[in-house]
């Protein structure tokens, strides 16, 4: 039980000493004043179902923008993707628990 509860672990820790390796090169995510913002990522966001099912075949559209403004973009991003787009579509489901007689 414990060499399972070893080896589990060192399975978990594996992807984060290699994602802990792992560098940005600081001139390609260095970001001006036409880096995209929030409107943007939140048309990135309406539109990654889209982008993503076109970026398999087409190597020019990717699903997210690098450069961008940072967090801004990050937040209007999850913005678009859970309120306006996949995220968006809802059904309701009606439970009948009990009876009201009148």
């Amino acid at each position: 039980m414990i060499r399972l509860l070893r080896l589990r672990n060192a399975l978990l820790a594996a992807p984060l000493l290699l994602a802990a390796c792992a560098h940005q090169v600081s001139s390609a995510v260095q970001h001006g004043a036409d880096s995209p913002g929030f409107i943007l990522g939140v048309w990135h966001g309406f539109i990654f179902p889209v982008a993503w099912v076109l970026s398999l075949f087409v190597p020019d559209i990717a699903v997210y923008a690098v450069p961008n403004q940072g967090g801004w973009y990050d937040f209007g991003f999850f913005i678009g993707i859970v309120f306006l787009g996949v995220g968006s579509h809802r059904t309701r489901t009606v439970y009948v628990t009990r009876t009201v007689r009148r």
